[in-house]
C-alpha cells in the first residue's frame, strides 16, 4: 500500500521558518517528481514547489521564491521542504504529492500528481 505522510507544519510567527517532511513507503519513488502543493481557505490548491528525481532541477512559486528550498533523499524515500521568512500569506493545508509519470519535467497542475500526503496544516501568525 503506497503511502505519504506529511509532516512539520505548525503555529510560527512571522518571520519564523518551518522544515515540512514526506516519508513515503509502499513504493520507491526515486524515479519520480515530488511537488509540494499548498491550499488556504478559499483559494485553489496550488504547487508551491517541486523537484525531479535526481534533484537536479527545482521549481518554485514566485511568491515563495527566495524562501523555500525543497529537497530529497532517496535512499530515505523523503523529501523536505524548508520554508524560511515566513509571511501570514503562507498559512495553509500543505500537501506532498509525486507525479510518477515523469522523471525532469516538472508539471504544475494537481491532475498531474499520482499520490498524496494527508496534509500538513501551517499556520503563521503576526
Amino acid at each position: 500500500q503506497v503511502q505519504l505522510v506529511d509532516s512539520g507544519g505548525g503555529l510560527v510567527q512571522a518571520g519564523g521558518s518551518l522544515r515540512l517532511s514526506c516519508a513515503a513507503s509502499g513504493r520507491d519513488f526515486s524515479t519520480s517528481i515530488i511537488g509540494w502543493f499548498r491550499q488556504a481557505p478559499g483559494k485553489e490548491r496550488e504547487l508551491a514547489a517541486a523537484i525531479t528525481s535526481k534533484g537536479i532541477t527545482t521549481y518554485y512559486a514566485d511568491s515563495v521564491k527566495g524562501r523555500f528550498s525543497i529537497s530529497r533523499d532517496n535512499g530515505k524515500n523523503t523529501a523536505y521542504l524548508q520554508m524560511n521568512s515566513l509571511k501570514l500569506e503562507d498559512t495553509a493545508v500543505y500537501y506532498c504529492a509525486v507525479d510518477i509519470h515523469r522523471a525532469s519535467t516538472i508539471a504544475r497542475t494537481v491532475e498531474a500528481y499520482d499520490y498524496w500526503g494527508q496534509g500538513t496544516q501551517v499556520t503563521v501568525s503576526s
